[in-house]
């Protein structure tokens, strides 16, 4: 940045080819800024035309602020969280500047200023003059040129896209020559008389401090004495504001940050600052502005700086990092912003926004307490870890937190990191793969193609699925625990059950049961209807497979946190938001506007919630809150290399991902804080929602849908004289469970099913059912007569071995008779089976 201030440099020289001396003295007649001087001839007149032609209107805008991004603490106030900025400047009131500082810049820049009308007659002419003897302008704008050069500049400067385009404005502003420059010069003071004519002194002198450049990135009397002496500008000594009020003439000259510097350090008590402090502090002696021994005693007191450092950017942003940069790249992608990225950029770092972000303070602090479980990195793989929660019904980020510190590049270690593991690569993230926790899209689709989750399916492996494309084409996929097959968590068989059943385990076969009556691409539209896409941005319908099902695709946990807000919330989607308000530095509301919309209806919002809450006493039965609050979630993890817990209560969702960052290490290998890592999800996700339920509470979740949770009655086909795989098949075809009883006497071939409990006919779907098979040992009782004795003989001859009698008494039997059976001739029982001979006589 150039060192000298921003003052023309022989602006005036070479006046030959536009003007001549007289034209100046005629610009200065018309000035009326000074007792009128006579100036006659035709050169003076032409000087006046020019000079009358030139525009008198400089629009004033808004400083060059930092932007500042603001959080609430635990009272309820907006405390600053950090600022960006090109220009460190704080504005300050009249009222907070010390007259001596007041004093000191007048007095060194312009002792006329409250006499003369904008532009000083006699320091210009002197001014005009030197330079026609090789001299330059110094001394010679008034204070209230100065300003306007600083205007002028600094409404270049915004549109500025490169440092070489800020130099360039410097130069364009201060120190062009030749005829150019003396255009330059006589339109500055055609400003400055205008500015006089429409603001009062005082304001004119005050914009000129709070615009100034004090070097370096300082800008303005507030961040000047900040900086340098960590200080306000209400309490600048004599000394420290003669000091700042010479450093405008060449402000990277005299600029008191840089102690190792030679001609200006610590070693020489800062020499040539000390020089132009000591001239300011004679020009205010000399004025009467102070005392001699006020002067004396600045003069002899040494230059001390207590530099203050402003800094800036997300590293402030203590606890918040990962969260404030998702701030600041909402800034920078929203049209709310400015039209263009380079709009947006320049308004980031020059328009002085105030940015209010919806980041709770108690949920943050707690969500930073449970992940301080999953360490930063672990010897064994890349671990990372990522928690957000969202508040239901508006899409707001109440927390974001990750177990790697934020550093803005990160470093070799892996110890730190840039990326923020919660949102898209877009948004400085990256995604993961969801793992089961997609499977919440699965049974959303289902309930919106009016299925109910009582519907019972085979979901048993080792049944080849054939699965319909949105194109209407197929894809088959072997559903079992083959190492070419796709299976179930710790190899499970499956079983036939009820899609509820199925949420409840997250048993894979059973949701590619499900995917036979409802195609995959159909379930991935739902992800992204609920506002879920991949992590770069990609649609998810995009090459559909089957295993799509079971959350392959990296996404983002801040989408699936606002998918799961969006079940909670009776199917209202808000996408994620974490700026409450947004004001320009004229207090102009520039918000962003979301829009919350109904992604699914509320009866199978209500139903999928419904099915959720189950989760939560089988595989999500880890990470329960035991508060009483009413809440849901769903569990996934994928190939042992992520894992995940996402749920709400009705009013925050909760979402916890942990996993690799980079390679597939394996969860269930490795242990941190005596938990295994496939498991430490649930170290975090119940103690971040517990929290959220404390501040914000939980109501009950809306009554499911009787239609949508109805049992359905199934055809249950006739089995008996099947062989026992055979019915097995086709009752589990037709999704009924089976038992197997133990086999019984039956002339039947053994192993054919001799009876069913219950009968064929209709049942609902999942109903056990009882086949009792032949053991292949039973026999046909033969027809008897005669006698009880003959008719024991000829049972027993045939391998009945329990045989009884029962006697009826009848008159008229002259002899013991046989009569029949029980069971009857030809009836097939097993051999032990009791036989009792019935037999009439007359006296039993």
């Amino acid at each position: 940045m150039p060192h000298k201030k921003r003052t023309a440099t022989g602006v005036l020289g070479g006046l030959a080819g536009l003007v001549g001396l007289s034209a100046v003295a005629g610009v200065l007649v018309t000035a009326t800024v000074t007792p009128a001087i006579a100036v006659s001839g035709y050169a003076a007149s032409s000087a006046i035309d020019v000079f009358d032609n030139m525009p008198s209107y400089l629009e004033v805008d808004e400083l060059m602020l930092p932007t500042e991004f603001y959080r609430k603490d635990s009272d309820g106030n907006d405390v600053l969280m950090t600022q960006f900025y090109d220009q460190n400047r704080i504005p300050v009131a009249w009222e907070e500047v010390a007259p001596v500082m007041y004093d000191a810049i007048i007095s060194s820049e312009d002792k006329n200023y409250y006499t003369h009308g904008g532009v000083d007659l006699v320091g210009t002419a002197s001014a005009v003059f030197g330079n026609l003897r090789g001299g330059d302008t110094r001394g010679g704008s008034s204070i209230t040129q100065q300003y306007v050069k600083n205007v002028l500049q600094q409404a270049c400067e915004k549109e500025a896209k490169s440092q070489e385009e800020v130099d360039a404005c410097f130069r364009s502003t201060t120190v062009a020559s030749g005829t150019d420059g003396i255009e330059r010069k006589l339109q500055e003071m055609r400003y400055a008389i205008q500015l006089e004519k429409r603001y009062p002194k005082n304001e004119i002198l005050l914009g000129y401090l709070n615009i100034a450049h004090f070097g370096g990135t300082v800008y303005g009397i507030g961040a000047a004495a900040q900086y340098y002496f960590s200080t306000s500008a209400a309490n600048l000594t004599i000394g420290q504001a003669a000091a700042i009020a010479g450093m405008v003439q060449e402000p990277n000259s005299y600029r008191l940050d840089r102690p190792e510097s030679e001609t200006n350090g610590a070693a020489n008590g800062y020499a040539l600052t000390k020089d132009r402090q000591t001239y300011v502090l004679n020009r205010m002696f000399s004025d009467g502005k102070i005392t001699a021994e006020e002067r004396d005693a600045a003069i002899a007191e040494p230059i001390t700086p207590a530099i203050q450092q402003r800094p800036q950017g997300c590293q402030l942003a203590a606890g918040a990092e990962f969260f404030c940069e998702y701030v600041r790249n909402i800034v920078l992608s929203d049209p709310a912003f400015g039209e263009t990225l380079e709009d947006r950029q320049q308004n980031l770092r020059r328009g002085g926004m105030k940015v209010y972000t919806t980041l709770d303070p108690d949920l943050q602090n707690a969500a930073l307490d449970a992940m301080s479980v999953v360490p930063a990195n672990h010897s064994g793989m890349n671990l990372g870890s990522s928690a957000v929660q969202v508040e239901v019904g508006t899409g707001r980020v109440l927390s974001m937190v990750q177990n790697r510190p934020f550093a803005p590049t990160g470093d070799d270690s892996g110890n730190v990191t840039p990326v923020n593991y919660n949102v898209r690569n877009n948004d400085g993230g990256g995604g993961h793969s969801a793992g089961s926790t997609y499977k919440v899209f699965s049974l959303i689709n289902w309930l919106e193609q009016g299925h109910s989750v009582n519907e019972v399916l085979n979901g048993r492996v080792g049944t080849k699925r054939v699965l319909t494309t949105c194109e209407g084409g197929t894809q088959n996929v072997r559903a079992d625990n083959s190492r070419d097959g796709i299976g179930n968590f710790q190899n499970s068989n499956g079983y036939s059950g009820t899609v509820r059943k199925f949420t409840e385990d997250s048993l894979n076969s059973g949701f590619f049961a499900m995917a036979e009556r409802i195609s995959v691409c159909s379930t991935n539209q739902v992800a992204m209807k609920m506002g879920v896409m991949r992590s770069d941005g990609s649609p998810l319908d995009n090459g559909n497979q089957p295993y799509n099902v079971l959350g392959d695709a990296a996404v983002a946990p801040i989408d699936m946190a606002q998918a799961y807000a969006s079940i909670a919330g009776g199917g209202t989607l808000c996408p994620s938001k974490v700026i409450d308000r947004a004001i320009t530095s004229d207090g102009t509301d520039i918000t962003p506007q979301l829009q919350c919309s109904q992604a699914i209806s509320a009866n199978v919002a209500a139903t999928a919630a419904y099915t959720l809450q189950g989760v939560m006493n089988a595989t999500g039965q880890g990470s329960r809150t035991n508060d009483g609050t009413p809440i849901f979630g769903k569990t996934g993890i994928h190939e042992y290399e992520h894992t995940w817990m996402d749920g709400a209560s009705s009013k925050v969702a909760t979402v916890v991902w942990v996993g690799n960052v980079m390679g597939h290490g394996k969860l269930n290998e490795y242990r941190a804080n005596g938990w295994r890592l496939d498991q430490i999800r649930n170290a975090v996700w119940p103690v971040m929602q517990r929290a959220a339920n404390a501040k914000f509470g939980g109501d009950p979740f809306p009554a499911p849908d009787s239609n949508l949770t109805k049992n359905i009655l199934t055809d249950l086909p006739n089995v008996v004289g099947q062989s026992v795989e055979e019915a097995e098949r086709a009752l589990q075809a037709a999704g009924f469970s089976v038992n197997v009883a133990s086999p019984t006497d039956s002339t039947e071939p053994a192993g054919r099913i001799v009876s069913q409990d219950p009968g064929p006919g209709r049942a609902p779907g999942g109903t056990t059912v009882t086949i009792t098979p032949s053991n292949g040992e039973g026999a046909t009782v033969p027809p008897v007569t005669g006698n009880p004795q003959e008719a024991e003989r000829q049972l027993r001859a045939a391998g009945f071995t329990s045989v009884t009698t029962a006697c009826t008494q009848q008159e008229d039997a002259a002899q013991p008779t046989v009569t029949g059976t029980d069971p009857a001739a030809g009836t097939g029982v097993g051999r032990s089976t009791q036989i009792t001979i019935q037999y009439a006589a007359k006296d039993c």
